[in-house]
């Protein structure tokens, strides 16, 4: 059974980024198989990493419904899906990479996204270690069948906007039926102190800070320039802040 740590909270406070300074970290510093899951609909993980991603999950299952009866002849339905998620796997040498991209469109997808995820569960089994970056509502996580998460990662820029989002997610765990073991919060472009304010939010919201992660204009640079953030340098803020976590607080 692989070890899950996936991400939380609202569009644009840094989910991706955090996953990519996770995943720089895992890969330099555990030598054991990585399956990183992009869960958001915008898909941009990939280009964190460097990659070019083709075809993903979802247009899988959109040209299926478009041409249901495009199997090839004598191929059953379950072999041949499964034969184009094995396609829109990317193997790296030190991670593997599956994007499930655009969300469903009009119609009954019972068939094909329970193939799908039948798939996606039997693919985790091979790899130790399970990223996943999650679209706000999660719904990716709840889909699971395993339904276990080790470690919820929820994060939040430097606004009460981005916190009280935490707080909401924290709330509806309940309804998801997820088996979360640990939650941490991450505050991303955080200044040098945290006000009296946001620290009452984040007491209230009863989850613990678990990493502070500076402004990096490493970060901003990469982005521009279309880098891959597998090769941020070692004294990136960024870099420092998420190695100290999985360090000292997330045991792996």
């Amino acid at each position: 059974m692989s070890k899950t740590i996936a991400m939380s909270g609202k569009g644009g406070v840094g989910k991706t980024t955090v996953s990519a300074l996770l995943m720089r970290y895992f890969t330099n510093n555990l030598n054991s198989p990585l399956l990183a899951i992009d869960a958001d609909p915008n898909s941009n993980l990939g280009e964190t990493l460097g990659l070019d991603i083709e075809k993903t999950v979802g247009d899988i299952r959109e040209d299926f419904m478009r041409d249901p009866q495009g199997v090839p002849s004598g191929m059953d339905k379950i072999i041949y899906l499964e034969m184009l998620m094995n396609q829109v796997l990317i193997e790296q040498k030190n991670f593997d990479l599956l994007v499930m991209g655009r969300q469903e469109g009009q119609g009954c997808y019972c068939m094909v996204n329970n193939i799908l995820n039948r798939f996606a569960d039997e693919l985790e089994k091979n790899y130790k270690y399970l990223l996943v970056d999650n679209e706000a509502g999660m719904e990716h996580l709840s889909r699971r069948t395993s339904g276990k998460v080790d470690m919820l990662l929820m994060i939040t820029d430097y606004a009460l906007r981005g916190l009280r989002a935490v707080g909401r997610i924290n709330e509806m765990l309940g309804d998801l039926k997820l088996d979360v073991k640990n939650k941490g919060l991450i505050v991303n472009r955080a200044p040098e102190t945290l006000s009296r304010t946001f620290l009452d939010e984040v007491e209230k919201i009863g989850v613990p800070i678990v990493c502070i992660i500076p402004d990096d204009k490493n970060l901003l640079e990469f982005d521009m320039e279309r880098k891959s953030m597998l090769e941020l340098p070692n004294d990136s803020p960024a870099v420092i802040a998420i190695d100290n976590m999985m360090k000292e607080k997330i045991e792996v």
